[in-house]
């Protein structure tokens, strides 16, 4: 089943593929990060494909195991049509950690992107928000790359109240429709 999904990529990437495997069933497709985006947006948009849904945006940390480049960004991605699944992952250097932000094609790429970025330390470019998200902004590094010191323990000053995350608009909607007061 997977084959067509391989061959329809191949079709369309060619040499920008840098390598597809089928192991136990699980496609994944490598391309290069230049052209990830144009991936991600031809899976989404081709009627044979119809992959309408990105179930997860994740990192690995390649450190350990003397990888080149060190990280990769990891797409999963899932057609409700066909039922098919398929696993993007395009490599990111050390040295320039940043991918094209994938949130003009599937808008759940938010969040995900927004946590990679707080634990890889990979930043998307044209993300919208692209600020931490499960950390603290006081917090120093990025707690899932494997050179962070893992007995290093940050305690808050102060309590963030996330409220920097909700846009004027949005914060008087919200007043509008409680009965007790907000603080700024």
């Amino acid at each position: 089943m997977a084959e067509y999904i391989a061959e329809n990529l191949r079709r369309r990437f060619g040499d920008a593929l840098e390598r597809v495997s089928d192991e136990r069933g699980d496609l994944t497709v490598w391309i290069d990060r230049a052209r990830v985006h144009e991936l991600l947006e031809h899976c989404k948009r081709d009627p044979e494909l119809d992959f309408c849904f990105c179930m997860d945006v994740t990192a690995v940390d390649y450190l350990p195991l003397g990888g080149s480049p060190r990280f990769a960004v990891v797409y999963h991605l899932y057609s409700l049509r066909t039922g098919n699944r398929v696993r993007v992952k395009a490599g990111v250097p050390e040295n320039d950690p940043v991918m094209p932000t994938a949130v003009d094609v599937w808008k759940s790429t938010d969040w995900f992107e927004r946590e990679v970025y707080d634990m890889f330390g990979i930043r998307f470019e044209g993300h919208p928000n692209m600020k931490r998200i499960l950390c603290h902004k006081d917090f120093q590094g990025h707690a899932l790359r494997k050179d962070y010191p893992a007995d290093l323990r940050w305690k808050l000053a102060s309590p963030d109240d996330l409220l920097d995350e909700i846009s004027s608009d949005e914060m008087q909607r919200i007043r509008s429709r409680v009965s007790h007061p907000i603080s700024e």
